[in-house]
């Protein structure tokens, strides 16, 4: 399957734009309308939003996986987050018009993408249900377990974000698990 779905987007090959973005660049501002998907070849992208003047980073992405502010790109409608570079990274991106054309002319990648959305909202919902039932410190075993690419590629600052503490309680919860 994994071999078909690759052969398929092959074909739509010509519609991609590669491209090599420096580390630290916003490719999309909070309430701006998302115009692009992006497939990320090389590197770490993380989503964030606005609270009241403090940065929330709510996820990350990295090599393999793809990108956009869903709502806005597919509706119009401006993006309640940001989705900016961590590292210098390539990019794969689809315009809206490209990527409504390959999902209207391969009921394959239709089907995959429908997945990976499915994936997403399956991912957003544990991350949701965590932040509700588990103590800061049981937020940070679950990524040491599901995600350590992300405590080894990721700043503490943006971690500490995700994990909704500050750094000062990351490295305390950091210290605690050494002494075990």
């Amino acid at each position: 399957m994994e071999q078909n779905i690759q052969a398929e987007w092959a074909k739509f090959g010509h519609l991609f734009r590669r491209e090599q973005i420096p580390a630290k660049t916003v490719l999309l501002e909070e309430g701006e309308v998302a115009r692009k998907v992006y497939f990320i070849e090389k590197g770490c992208l993380r989503l964030s939003f606005n609270k009241d003047g403090k940065d929330i980073t709510f996820q990350f992405f990295f090599e393999g996986e793809g990108v956009s502010s869903a709502e806005s790109f597919r509706y119009s409608q401006p993006s309640l987050y940001a989705i900016e570079t961590l590292e210098p990274c390539v990019l794969h991106t689809l315009t809206k018009k490209d990527y409504s054309e390959i999902i209207d002319a391969s009921p394959l990648i239709r089907e995959a993408m429908e997945e990976q959305t499915h994936q997403r909202l399956l991912y957003v919902e544990k991350l949701f249900l965590s932040r509700i039932k588990n103590s800061p410190e049981e937020r940070y075993r679950e990524l040491l377990e599901q995600y350590p690419q992300i405590l080894q590629r990721v700043p503490q600052h943006y971690i500490a974000s995700f994990l909704g503490v500050t750094s000062v309680s990351l490295s305390r919860i950091r210290n605690r698990r050494s002494v075990y």
